[in-house]
């Protein structure tokens, strides 16, 4: 049976956070508050912590959850290179809503589906968030709904739709902005093939809680150019 724990009583959030971190280091799911929507999160470096977490949510080894990380410098030991245009978004926009897709570090040992070698990884603007991360060290986090549903913004949400497969839900009240985060692939500034000519790009794969303008503020023509309504070049 579930746990779920009022993070506005103090007595309720210690306990709650003491749950969350066996609950983790048992391979069990968690349901946590972010700064965005509420997140679903597991060990990252279990696999049948993470196969349990697309399980939960009715999602295929061809969705990979992303990443939470406490700090920049956990976003160093996940990926292969933090380039120079990258580490000027990451300066910018974290924590915060954006989630960013880079050549994932090869020496880790870890199974998050079917990622060709890539990790989306996030540092969320929420103390809460950001303490238990320090704790647990990275966490595999997707949306709390089931998919195809809309995102939970609160831990009523999450729990009317994942029920029992979630061991412990903290609940810190409805989300600060209820929007998802912006992802984008910055791959192409890492890994390019020797017969690619193309100039490198950054491309918005969702746009969410940071916008494509503040996004080109800082990347300027980097960022690929938003497809046109009719789909013309």
């Amino acid at each position: 049976m579930s746990s779920v724990f009022d993070c506005h009583d103090e007595a309720q959030l210690l306990a709650g956070m003491r749950h969350a971190r066996q609950a983790i280091a048992r391979g069990e799911l968690i349901v946590l508050p972010t700064d965005t929507v509420y997140g679903l999160a597991a060990d990252a470096f279990t696999p049948a912590a993470v196969q349990r977490l697309l399980d939960a949510k009715g999602r295929g080894r061809n969705q990979p959850p992303p990443v939470l990380v406490a700090s920049q410098s956990a976003l160093a030991a996940l990926v292969e290179e933090i380039p120079e245009p990258v580490q000027r978004l990451v300066d910018e926009f974290w924590p915060g809503g954006l989630t960013i897709i880079l050549p994932a570090q090869p020496s880790l040992s870890w199974d998050l589906g079917d990622t060709l070698g890539t990790v989306a990884v996030r540092m969320p603007d929420l103390h809460l968030a950001l303490e238990l991360l320090a704790e647990t060290g990275p966490l595999a986090v997707s949306s709390a709904n089931l998919t195809g549903k809309d995102a939970a913004v609160s831990a009523v949400d999450a729990e009317r739709m994942l029920k029992d497969s979630v061991a412990v839900y903290l609940d810190g009240g409805f989300s600060q902005s209820g929007v998802a985060s912006t992802i984008i692939d910055a791959t192409s500034l890492v890994r390019r093939g020797a017969d690619d000519d193309s100039e490198p790009r950054v491309r918005v794969l969702r746009e969410g809680a940071i916008s494509r303008q503040r996004l080109e503020a800082v990347l300027g023509e980097l960022l690929e150019p938003e497809p046109s309504p009719d789909g013309a070049a």
